[in-house]
């Protein structure tokens, strides 16, 4: 017998400019020409040795990816990202959920961020009409046109719209691709599903998002560089919505997985920034990169030659260089930390500010590549 489930179609959605935001974009985004703060002398030589390695690793062609938690968008950095990428020093950015929603808020609304202890007290948090609704329906729209999770709602933001199929070709597509592209076959029965669930209109649907050039997603998907998400399911406020399908948003994030794979298994003599991601950021990169040396093994090769930064808030006592320290010592659980120090090549860990430690590299990166 099957475990019952609850009925997400009787929660009481309320429209995104019902909530109250903490964060206005307009005026908390942080501009690209700020003056970047001052970096502790202890720590400015890794901060300069970081430099060094991402100019070494563009010169060779060879990619700069950047894993971000949440808090990089939520603390206005999109304008600071973009200018990263704009001046070819960023080759892939990747985030999780939080890090798509907190952007897509941006760039629709001009606001985001939420009281969550008053609004899961009012049974309020994350029942928004608008961030449910879109975001879920480029997913699925995206997962049928065969683009990635941040693709797919990048694409949304950048052409303020998504075209949703006429449910007559969906039916043909069905039928003329079960026998030879089931999983094809499989997206359009999906999206058709949800075209007669929430009666939606074939054709052009605008969705005007007057706040998009803060948007690093739509910036990503204009400049042709891969942004990809990796969310946890039921981690985001988007699983609320009963536009929400499982089915298309493992297609999208399984995408931006081997997407993000293929960008770390061309990492040897490249550079991998992990800022402020506890979790997501090493553990999609631990598989990654096991992924790739399998395969650079069975060509005669092996990745070594490349370069991680860690940054968070947290002070690290352990010199991570000397290997992982021992169970008894608390530094062994700082999972990121652990989780890099295993994964070969080069790590330093820097304690900053995000916006400390995106705005230091802009300003010192400079305008061009040498």
């Amino acid at each position: 017998m099957p475990h019952r489930q609850l009925d997400r179609s009787s929660v009481r959605m309320e429209p995104l400019r019902a909530r109250t935001h903490k964060k206005t974009i307009a005026t908390d985004h942080v501009a690209p020409e700020t003056p970047p703060p001052p970096v502790p002398d202890a720590s400015r030589h890794i901060l300069e040795e970081t430099v060094e390695r991402i100019r070494a690793a563009r010169r060779a062609d060879k990619p700069v990816v950047l894993a971000f938690g949440a808090h990089a968008i939520k603390n206005g950095l999109g304008p600071v990202l973009l200018r990263l990428v704009e001046r070819g020093w960023l080759t892939h950015l990747a985030t999780n959920g939080a890090g798509v929603i907190h952007d897509w808020e941006f760039a629709w609304l001009g606001q985001s961020c939420e009281n969550v202890s008053q609004m899961v007290t009012e049974g309020r948090f994350g029942n928004w009409q608008e961030t449910g609704f879109f975001i879920n329906l480029a997913i699925n729209v995206g997962a049928y046109e065969g683009r990635g999770y941040g693709e797919s709602v990048g694409a949304m933001i950048e052409t303020e719209g998504l075209t949703i199929p006429e449910p007559t070709k969906l039916e043909t597509v069905i039928r003329d691709s079960v026998a030879t592209d089931p999983l094809l076959a499989a997206a359009a029965a999906d999206l058709l599903h949800l075209i007669r669930k929430f009666q939606l209109q074939p054709g052009r649907l605008d969705i005007a998002h007057p706040s998009k050039q803060f948007s690093i997603q739509a910036g990503a998907y204009r400049h042709g560089i891969p942004f990809t998400s990796h969310p946890m399911f039921g981690h985001d406020i988007i699983y609320n919505h009963p536009m929400n399908h499982g089915a298309a948003l493992g297609r999208a994030a399984q995408r931006d997985f081997l997407a993000f794979a293929h960008s770390i298994s061309d990492l040897d003599g490249g550079v991998y920034l992990s800022v402020g991601s506890a979790v997501m950021s090493p553990m999609i990169f631990e598989k990654s990169l096991s992924l790739a040396q399998n395969l650079a093994i069975q060509q005669g090769t092996h990745i070594d030659q490349h370069f991680i930064l860690v940054s968070d808030l947290a002070a690290s006592t352990w010199d991570w260089s000397q290997g992982e320290p021992p169970e008894e010592n608390p530094a062994y659980y700082l999972r990121y930390n652990k989780t890099f120090s295993r994964m070969g090549g080069t790590m330093r860990y820097l304690q900053a500010d995000n916006r400390c430690l995106l705005l230091n590299l802009l300003h010192l990166l400079g305008d061009c590549q040498d």
